[in-house]
């Protein structure tokens, strides 16, 4: 499994696990029933604690991406297509949110970013 840690970033370790492992679940990269390496191996391989590790994982866990059975390890859990739709608009939100940041900041005005994204919706 291929994740990169940037320790001079201001999201907290923890969470970037749980990204880089939601976008691979997400990208069918991972596929259910997939069992993820063991919290000891990811925090060997990452070089961080297992304690951030088991955070990640309880995270992935609570939002319905991963399930651990006792004593066999954490798998990819069966996707709920709602849940991933809601994951994709979440992005996607973010994402707009960016460019009307950025237009506004340049001295858009509201009525041109919805003209402008009118526009790009018909091409």
């Amino acid at each position: 499994m291929k994740i990169i840690i940037n320790n001079s970033s201001m999201t907290p370790i923890y969470e970037q696990v749980v990204e880089q492992i939601k976008a691979m679940i997400l990208s069918e990269e991972l596929e259910e029933g997939d069992i993820l390496p063991s919290v000891r191996s990811l925090s060997k391989e990452l070089k961080i604690s297992a304690l951030t590790v088991k955070k990640a994982y309880d995270n992935l866990e609570a939002e319905g991406f991963a399930v651990t059975v006792h004593g066999k390890g954490t798998y990819v859990a069966g996707l709920n297509r709602a849940l991933v739709m809601e994951e994709h608009k979440k992005e996607i939100e973010a994402d707009l949110d960016k460019a009307i940041q950025k237009g506004r900041s340049c001295g858009m005005e509201d009525s041109d970013l919805l003209e402008l994204f009118h526009l790009l919706l018909e091409e």
